[in-house]
């Protein structure tokens, strides 16, 4: 990462399945990365990237729809409305397929 020295990098020792540790050792041949470490870092940044977006959907999307339902009960489907729902919707789908 740029702007890192030296004495902020920390050594760790991992252990890999023989297809993981082949995948990292292609990926570093084919020029993609310099190192095995610079591959780690990257996978790194990109489970911290999905961690992050989870975590904005469950606090954008998520838990208002939480809160609403728990504001109001009575707003919710039962799984039985739901797949009565789905059953029509999909029969509607194939009904315009085959005009």
């Amino acid at each position: 990462m740029a702007g890192r020295t030296a004495s902020s990098i920390e050594k760790r020792t991992i252990s890999l399945p023989a297809e993981q540790a082949s995948y990292i050792d292609a990926l570093v041949a084919s020029g993609g990365y310099a190192s095995a470490s610079e591959v780690v870092r990257a996978g790194l940044r990109a489970l911290q990237e999905r961690d992050a977006a989870v975590e904005r959907w469950l606090r954008d999307a998520v838990v208002p729809v939480y809160d609403a339902m728990q504001a109001d009960p009575g707003r919710g489907r039962s799984a039985a409305q739901v797949a009565d729902r789905l059953r029509a919707h999909h029969e509607q789908r194939l009904k315009k397929d085959r005009a």
